[in-house]
Parts: structure tokens; sequence; C-alpha cells
């Protein structure tokens, strides 16, 4: 019901004005990510693409500061799949960066074939959860000196149909593409539940989100049948602009400010799973996340 609604409802906008403020966002090169960039540069913030593809995040920041008017609109390499790629990024980050009010983990592969990470995880549960977790984790003390500020994790409905496998986290055991797409979503949500909790107090609020079923470079991995039906699907979907207002709606919103864990679809509350409301797992993988990334998050 909740999705029927939201279908008749007006679209949302916002006059937010963001002049003062700076934004990272992985992944912002294309897509979603992209849209979500230029929103943000043209609300006058400063916006900060991290990027693993430098030749495509350089043309989208100059695509970006023409469209924008905007010319505080920079690219930096972060490869979400290496530790050491995130680390040099956050270091870069808490080095130059007097403060960040908008972290946005935007970046995500989706149904890959089987590969690991330069860390040796599962390449979904990798680059969605872990190296999001791990870039949180090292900006958050400059997130919150920054406060009021967002953290916005870009999840799916697909987390619905997930499962956090503790014991095999990285699908060793047995890899189905999306079912480790789906957990690595669920992880997302999960995620965003225990952070609020843990930064109850700072000022700084947490959020994930479904952005619908969006046209992206996403879907380079599906199957001939895959891509079929989702071509004919595809009066259903959304194109990227559509897609990224949700992430925009969790950015900005002012009425979200004493909101926090929450997941939201077409700019307004969603309901997500019975395991994505799981505080227990959220507690457990939160756990396992710290331990598997060597960190010690109090």
């Amino acid at each position: 019901m909740q999705g029927l609604r939201n279908l008749f409802r007006a679209p949302w906008s916002s006059d937010v004005k963001l002049d003062g403020q700076t934004a990272v966002i992985t992944g912002a090169n294309t897509g979603i990510g992209k849209e979500t960039a230029l929103d943000l540069a043209k609300r006058g913030a400063r916006v900060i693409l991290a990027c693993r593809d430098m030749e495509k995040a350089q043309a989208a920041v100059t695509e970006i500061i023409k469209s924008s008017g905007n010319d505080a609109v920079v690219c930096m390499k972060l490869d979400l799949s290496d530790s050491r790629s995130i680390r040099e990024f956050a270091e870069a980050i808490n080095k130059n960066e007097p403060k960040l009010n908008l972290l946005i983990n935007n970046a995500g592969v989706m149904v890959c074939p089987y590969g690991k990470t330069a860390d040796g995880f599962e390449m979904q549960i990798g680059v969605n959860h872990f190296g999001h977790f791990l870039l949180t984790y090292l900006l958050i003390d400059l997130i919150k000196s920054s406060a009021p500020a967002r953290i916005v994790t870009v999840s799916s409905m697909a987390h619905s149909w997930g499962s956090i496998n503790l014991e095999d986290i990285n699908s060793e055991k047995s890899y189905n593409k999306s079912k480790a797409y789906a957990q690595s979503k669920l992880a997302n949500v999960l995620f965003t539940r225990s952070l609020a909790k843990k930064l109850e107090g700072t000022g700084v609020t947490a959020y994930s989100l479904h952005p619908g079923v969006v046209q992206t470079d996403l879907w380079r991995h599906l199957s001939a049948p895959e891509k079929f039906f989702i071509k004919i699907a595809s009066p259903f979907t959304k194109n990227s602009i559509q897609g990224a207002q949700t992430t925009i709606y969790c950015a900005v919103e002012p009425t979200l400010e004493k909101e926090s864990g929450g997941y939201y679809s077409d700019c307004a509350p969603a309901n997500c799973s019975a395991a994505g409301k799981d505080d227990e797992l959220a507690e457990k993988l939160w756990e396992l996340s710290c331990k598997m990334l060597s960190l010690s998050w109090d």
C-alpha cells in the first residue's frame, strides 16, 4: 500500500540551500550519484565526487560545473574494493577539508560474477557494505565536528529478499549473485540502523533508501532474459534524475532533522523487511564488520 500511496503523491521538491556545506558522494560519475552531485551543486554545496574511474569523474565534474554554475566541484580517487585506497582518500579529506556535512554512500556493484576485493571480501558485500563501513568510520570524527550532518546510504528494495549469512559473509561456500546482492543491500539498512544508535546526541543523522528501479549502468551484469524482462518493465522504471530524488530528500529535507536510522522510498518513509528491523542482527553484523576490517568503533 505504501508504494501505491507514494505513486500518487505530488513529486517532492525543496528549495533548501547548502551554501557553505561540503558533501562527499561515492560513485558520482554516473547515474543517480551524478544527478545527486548536480543537485547539491545547484544548492551551493562544495561537492566532492569520490570515484574509481578518474577520467569519467573529471568529465562529470566539468559537466556539473557547467550545469550548476558552481565551480566548487572536484573529484578524488576512491576505490571501494581496496581498503588502502579508502584509507588514502579519507586521509586526504581529513587533512584538507575543514568540514563534511554530507556523506552519501551511493556507489555499488550489482549481481556481478564472483570476484573478490583487494582485501579478500566477496565483491558485492565488499564494495556495497564493507567499503562504505570503513569509509564512514574513517570520516566520522570530521562529520561529527561538522554537525548538523547527515550520512545517507543507498540501499535497495532488494534488501527485502536478502539474509545475512554471518557464518559465510563472503559466499565462499556457495555463491548466488542475486542473493549476494540482496545480502549487501540488507547490510546497508542494518548498518544505517546501528549507526543511528551510535550517533544519538551527536547531531549526525543516518538514512538508508530505495532509489526505485532505476535505469543505470548497474544492469550490465544481467543475463539476456533478465535484460529482456527489464526492457518490458521499463515504462515503470525511473531515469537517473527521478532515481536520485530520494537520496536528495534524505540529504536535505528539513523535517528529517530529528529522524535517524530510517528507510525511505519515493521521498517518504517506507517499510523495510523484518530482517532490516532486527537490532540483534544489526549488532552482530556491526561486530563482524569491525572484526573483518580490524577496527574498534566504540
